[in-house]
């Protein structure tokens, strides 16, 4: 090679080594000769060539105005992890880059037909291009060698363990796609030193899949490129290639162990409603249900993502479940007290029955209530048909009483005697009066209780339609989200 007349005996390590140069017609000449194993070792003679004044420290162009480009590629092998919480990215990538080294070129004809040989990377110059986005040192394995052609072609290729920052957005998990950049730039050299192209087309990288290991969680949509050139300063530029690897997580292991033990509990509260509400233990099967989701969702907080710029919908999901599941509790609560017969004294108010008893039901076209009010009817009928027995009965015992007096006992043939009655007689009236306004209280009250009963089963079917729609309405609103992002 021409214009390197220092040699570096360091920069390729060999013993019994023989130098060859080029002359002015092309043909090598041997600078020494050696006896050794090496004496007739074509690569032992092609890399002492190649070292012979070789500037490892310089950009390898003969004029320096012409600037190095260096051609890239990225193919993803597999997503080793993604933290949520630190917003860090970790994937293994295989890195390809390759430029022209214009002091490296030889005649194949001269080296036995050799047209490309192995260099120690160390020996060799590399360009400063890095990854913006690095934020630890990956464990990648060292390779220590690239491959240079004849026409002084360089081709660095090695795997990289990438640890990058990235911008995860987990609003839509399980049923995200991430996107993150990998910028690949010289940290130093300008674009008139270094300049940075692809190695293929944007449309093959895009599609490019055929090494990327698709057991894990997440799954490789595709690799997009975008390539330009920026100023810090407005006066020197520098080139930059990003990537962007499109990655989406696979939902089906959060579906199973996340949403149907969710959905399949709502169910039940669902279902707890068709038990009777005047009965005690649908207060007891919602308090079940409220503590069984809570152990629940203890179980499943660490598998949901934490960061501290957002919650993902699904843990909003879980939350308004919890406050249904809490609404639904509450509505049992206030309707078993309704209908409780016991503790319920006061007469249902007009407008109460004017709005509940016969404006909803028609309105929402609730048919057990025509049931109630001809079981209620034919049980008022019976009521006052024994409330005017009960009248009959003390009217004709006031009479007995007073004509008692005056004439006898007539019911047992007894002549009428002319001494007042006896206080035995007065005693018996007084308990049967009193046994009679005893019932006469107790059967306004079952009155009363039966109407505030029929109150607590209508509002009881009202507010199950409301939370019904309600929680209808947000599942569909859910799926339909979700299944929007899966689909895109």
């Amino acid at each position: 090679m021409e214009g390197l007349g220092v040699r570096q005996p360091e920069a390729f390590h060999q013993s019994g080594r023989q130098t060859s140069t080029a002359g002015e017609d092309g043909t090598v000449k041997k600078l020494g000769s050696s006896t050794g194993r090496f004496a007739n070792a074509t690569l032992v003679r092609l890399s002492e060539f190649l070292s012979a004044g070789y500037k490892k420290g310089v950009r390898p162009v003969k004029d320096w105005r012409t600037s190095t480009i260096v051609a890239i590629d990225l193919m993803v092998y597999s997503i080793l992890n993604v933290d949520e919480k630190n917003q860090v990215l970790t994937t293994y990538v295989w890195y390809r880059q390759s430029w022209t080294d214009e002091f490296l070129v030889w005649n194949p004809e001269d080296f036995d037909e050799v047209k490309q040989v192995s260099i120690p990377t160390a020996n060799v110059w590399v360009p400063d291009i890095l990854i913006n986005e690095f934020v630890d040192v990956g464990k990648s394995p060292d390779i220590p060698y690239v491959y240079v052609t004849h026409d002084g072609l360089v081709r660095n290729y090695k795997p990289i363990q990438v640890v990058t920052a990235c911008t995860l957005n987990i609003y839509n998990f399980p049923f995200d796609v991430q996107k993150c950049s990998l910028t690949f730039q010289s940290w130093l050299h300008t674009i008139d030193d270094i300049n940075i192209t692809l190695m293929r087309s944007p449309e093959e990288l895009r599609e490019d899949k055929s090494v990327f290991m698709n057991q894990g969680e997440w799954e490789l949509l595709h690799i997009l490129s975008n390539y330009k050139s920026f100023s810090v300063d407005n006066d020197d530029y520098y080139a930059e290639m990003k990537f962007h690897v499109v990655i989406r997580r696979r939902p089906l292991f959060y579906t199973v162990n996340l949403l149907l033990p969710s959905i399949f509990l709502m169910v039940m509260d669902i279902v707890g409603f068709y038990l009777p509400p005047d009965s005690g233990e649908r207060v007891s099967f919602k308090i079940t249900l409220l503590l069984g989701y809570s152990v629940f969702l203890i179980i499943v907080s660490d598998t949901l993502p934490a960061t501290a710029i957002g919650t993902p919908l699904i843990g909003v999901y879980f939350v308004v479940c919890m406050a249904l599941l809490v609404i639904s509790l509450t509505e049992t609560v206030l309707i078993v007290r309704l209908v409780h017969k016991q503790d319920l004294q006061t007469p249902v108010p007009h407008w109460v029955k004017y709005l509940v008893l016969e404006r909803a039901p028609v309105v929402f076209c609730i048919h057990k209530k025509h049931r109630l009010c001809s079981r209620l009817s034919s049980q008022a009928s019976d009521l006052e048909h024994y409330k005017d027995s009960n009248y009959g009965t003390g009217k004709i015992g006031r009479r007995l009483s007073h004509h008692d007096r005056e004439a006898g006992l007539l019911g047992l043939g007894l002549p009428p005697s002319r001494d007042p009655a006896p206080p035995v007689m007065d005693n018996i009236l007084q308990e049967v009066t009193a046994i009679r306004h005893f019932l006469e209280k107790r059967d306004r009250c079952r009155e009363v209780a039966k109407e505030w009963l029929q109150v607590g089963y209508v509002l009881d079917v009202l507010l199950f339609r409301v939370y019904l729609v309600a929680m209808v309405a947000y599942s569909i609103t859910l799926g339909t989200l979700w299944s929007v992002w899966q689909v895109a």
